[in-house]
């Protein structure tokens, strides 16, 4: 019993660093926001096209009005998350991109963001993704340097499934809850100035 308490006081003493967790999360998806975000800015008429049109796009309604909401959330988003402002705030409208992302972007491609068929959640057609990917590289190979094209990495195929829309969804929920952290956010500071907390 001994032991087991010791090891439970070193795990206590680590509430001293419960920063570091919050603000790694911030600091990770800090990044993915501001380029989602900065991409659509960058080319906003073929998102707006892309987000209204029913045939090859998601036929969402007020596409322009929907665009510049997704749009501003993730710039905005990762702004407020790399200082750590209104981190709480910020990561409601976060959520729900993700919510809409992964239920309409993604979700008629299944689970994986890359195909693999060694996944427990393949994509029904693995067998024409892999054979496509196979083809891919052969190509490649007969018209391309392929050993330096490979050099930090294998060629994949993107299945675009709602993998990393959920993954980010869940990484905001501790955001949401636990806020931007102490000592390196200024929700910190405010509230510990102004709020006498």
């Amino acid at each position: 019993m001994g032991l087991l308490n010791k090891l439970q006081d070193m795990l206590d003493a680590t509430r001293a660093v419960d920063w570091v967790a919050p603000l790694a999360l911030r600091l990770y998806l800090a990044p993915v926001f501001w380029v989602a975000g900065t991409n659509k800015l960058n080319g906003f008429e073929n998102v707006v096209a892309w987000f209204g049109n029913p045939d090859w796009g998601l036929g969402l309604p007020f596409p322009t009005i929907m665009a510049a909401l997704a749009t501003g959330t993730e710039v905005i988003g990762a702004i407020l998350l790399v200082i750590g402002l209104a981190v709480r705030w910020i990561s409601i409208p976060l959520l729900f991109t993700m919510l809409v992302a992964a239920t309409t972007a993604h979700v008629e491609n299944g689970w994986q963001a890359v195909a693999d068929p060694l996944s427990p959640f393949p994509p029904d057609d693995i067998s024409g993704t892999m054979e496509r990917l196979d083809r891919a590289k052969d190509i490649l190979r007969e018209h391309g340097n392929y050993n330096w094209l490979t050099e930090n990495g294998n060629f994949v195929i993107s299945n675009n499934g709602i993998e990393w829309a959920v993954t980010y969804f869940i990484m905001l929920l501790p955001l949401l809850f636990m806020g931007g952290g102490r000592f390196v956010s200024l929700d910190y500071w405010i509230a510990k100035n102004f709020r006498g907390r």
